[in-house]
């Protein structure tokens, strides 16, 4: 059989199609240019620039800081890395336990729906001051006084009951044809949920999950306030010190370089849902 070729009209309007990608790029790096232009000329030839220079961009204080910063840095992916599973793990869990019908797991589903409304409401700042400064002065046997597994525990309280949500919002979008068919194959309600309504909701939120874990990476910071000495402490340890404030510019562009590119992997899973939920509708 011979190989497919597209017939000249094609041909002309992928051609068409091409020009007209061609000339949106062009025009949307023009205005990105102009723009980054004038806001540099408005920042650069205000009165206060040469002043601001010296404060917060001062390369000299960016190399001295960076290596103590980076030491904190990896302390912030640490934690992240340890509390991503952890907050994985109870989501699930809080999100089948008040999936449950069962009338004898009625306790059970209201201690879920009282710890989805308690730590949601609750600002992880103040759960991490809770668990770090709470937790120690109980002077329980075997509980660890480490600020860093204390803070991270609060972290995976605050983000688990926000997870455990979006976790409920993709069980509940699984169609209900879909649990009359595993009962009319014998399934269990717990089968159900394993086997059948699970996958289905892990793969239709997994965009949103990404988008908790960049904020995620963002609040392993809020340690600092406890006297963690990860990136934020150290670099405002450093500005105290010598009255610079550069080194909170290099954390921010250390915390930027790994959250751009879980945004995008963000976006991109999504618009392949997007692409794969558009081509089953056909």
């Amino acid at each position: 059989m011979a190989d497919w070729t597209p017939s000249a009209r094609q041909q002309e309007r992928e051609a068409v199609r091409r020009r007209l990608d061609a000339r949106s790029a062009a025009t949307a790096a023009v205005a990105t240019i102009v723009t980054l232009g004038v806001l540099g000329v408005l920042l650069v030839g205000s009165p206060g620039w040469p002043r601001v220079r010296e404060t917060f961009f001062s390369g000299f204080h960016a190399r001295e800081s960076f290596p103590t910063i980076m030491e904190g840095f990896w302390i912030n992916v640490k934690m992240f890395l340890v509390a991503e599973p952890l907050i994985l793990i109870v989501g699930i869990l809080v999100a089948v336990t008040r999936s449950t019908t069962s009338a004898a797991l009625f306790p059970v589903r209201a201690l879920a729906v009282i710890y989805t409304d308690l730590f949601r409401g609750v600002p992880t700042i103040l759960l991490v001051f809770l668990a770090c400064f709470g937790i120690p002065a109980l002077q329980l046997q075997g509980v660890t006084n480490s600020f860093f597994w204390l803070g991270v525990s609060a972290l995976v309280l605050s983000y688990g009951a926000y997870v455990a949500e979006v976790f409920r919002a993709g069980i509940d979008s699984v169609h209900p044809s879909q649990f009359a068919s595993a009962d009319a194959l014998g399934l269990s309600h717990g089968q159900t949920l394993r086997f059948v309504v699970l996958p289905q909701a892990v793969r239709r939120v997994v965009p949103p999950l990404l988008n908790d874990f960049v904020s995620l990476q963002k609040d392993t910071a809020l340690v600092a306030s406890v006297g963690v000495f990860e990136a934020l402490f150290s670099a405002r340890d450093y500005a105290n010190f010598n009255f610079n404030y550069t080194p909170y510019l290099v954390t921010a562009a250390l915390f930027v370089a790994l959250t751009v590119p879980l945004a995008r992997f963000t976006d991109w899973l999504g618009r392949r849902y997007a692409r794969r939920e558009r081509a089953g509708a056909r």
